[in-house]
């Protein structure tokens, strides 16, 4: 059955049997600095799925501090990961600009999405201000207009491609005091969404320069400033408890490299499976095509699903971090609102599934030691028009699993 985000499960699992929980990411400023100067500065990247704008000013400062005042070019190198920005079975919804679809990339920044903070006028009658997070990639036209405190909100945000950045056409209203509003989107394109961003920031530091920005497959050069994230055991919560299908996607390349040696998602789909099959929890007819569970894509079995989650408890090199990383019913993540009868317990850890027609859960029940004392998988298909009543069966069924280890 399509498993939806429970697929993250496998990705998790694989990804921490492939890198190890201490495993880290890294992303570098590379060049030759010569009186002041860097003619060619390379931003490279291995795959981290948390790069953040604020990490773009950290290296920026080291840069700044190992002496460079000027920069000819900037040259993002995004060779270390294969093939399209698209995961598999994304495309089943081009036209989706939300950010649950971004794309992945080698060197990626707030996970390949822009986020347009509107803020009304101080006066009605007065354009509205729209700033952008990352800088550097938008071209604002058109004008969001201040009205009176009576004002209902209306915005509008169209993006289109404009030449290697993107153009967001913006219309409507915001009441006179109101909050700034973001409105976030993914990227359609995001080979250069960092070197703009890059750029904003080294003309904010004070640096000079022409500073073109282009992406292309560069030679090693030295490094001028590095910046590693948190490990991989304090990323897996974006999986398990925040469903985020870019991280998912993301770290499904970072498994082909390391497995397969290609980082493209056909690498890190026969990753997964391997990993599964060695676990014995690849059915007959069960199959995996990308890392997050969205859209048509995967299939397994709730058994596979328990098999997996079960050998995992039983991995010391895995266990914690596979159990931590999963959302506990009634407290947070996607069951914060779920199951809250098992709040004080904490005993129900699990991970969530929505689309249109799949509704699932897997996890475990910990007994009163906090060990997992079973594991479950529900999968539920052709549950269109009927997802909250789905919803409702499974966690009934998921409180009766935990009462029964509870009351024995």
């Amino acid at each position: 059955m399509n498993p939806a985000s429970n697929a993250k499960i496998a990705t998790a699992v694989t990804a921490m049997s492939a890198l190890g929980g201490e495993h880290r990411f890294s992303t570098g400023l590379y060049g030759e600095l010569k009186d002041g100067r860097v003619d060619e500065l390379v931003l490279r990247g291995r795959g981290d799925p948390t790069l953040t704008i604020a990490d773009l000013r950290g290296l920026a400062e080291q840069l700044a501090r190992a002496g460079a005042t000027e920069v000819g070019k900037i040259v993002v190198d995004q060779s270390h990961f294969d093939g399209p920005f698209t995961p598999p079975a994304f495309e089943q919804q081009p036209d989706e600009w939300a950010p649950f679809r971004a794309p992945t990339a080698a060197v990626s920044i707030e996970r390949n999405t822009v986020t347009l903070l509107i803020r009304p006028a101080s006066a009605a009658g007065g354009a509205a201000t729209i700033s952008v997070d990352p800088p550097g990639f938008v071209e604002i036209s058109g004008k969001v207009e201040t009205g009176g405190e009576s004002t209902a909100e209306r915005l509008v945000v169209e993006l289109e491609a404009r030449g290697d950045r993107l153009g967001a056409k913006v219309r409507g209203s915001l009441p006179l005091g109101s909050r700034p509003v973001p409105v976030t989107r993914r990227v359609d394109d995001p080979s250069l969404l960092a070197g703009y961003a890059l750029r904003a920031v080294l003309v904010e530091r004070g640096l000079a320069g022409a500073m073109g920005v282009s992406s292309g497959k560069t030679q090693s050069k030295r490094a001028l400033a590095l910046h590693t994230s948190a490990p991989l055991a304090e990323i897996l919560p974006r999986l398990g408890k925040d469903s985020d299908n870019f991280t998912a996607e993301m770290l499904f390349l970072a498994i082909g490299a390391e497995l397969e040696k290609t980082a493209s998602a056909a690498a890190g789909a026969r990753a997964v499976e391997k990993t599964l099959a060695a676990k014995t929890a690849l059915s007959p007819g069960s199959y995996v095509k990308n890392g997050s569970g969205l859209f048509d894509a995967n299939r397994l079995s709730a058994r596979d699903l328990t098999t997996l989650l079960s050998t995992a408890a039983t991995d010391p090199r895995m266990a914690p971090e596979i159990v931590s990383h999963l959302a506990i019913a009634g407290v947070d993540g996607t069951l914060r609102s779920r199951m809250t009868s098992w709040k004080q317990q904490r005993a129900i850890r699990a991970k969530t599934g929505t689309l249109a027609d799949v509704v699932a859960l897997s996890g475990y029940v910990l007994d009163e030691q906090g060990a997992p004392a079973l594991a479950f998988s529900f999968l539920v298909s052709g549950a269109r028009g009927k997802t909250a009543k789905a919803r409702e069966a499974i966690d009934r069924a998921a409180s009766r699993l935990g009462s029964s280890v509870w009351t024995n």
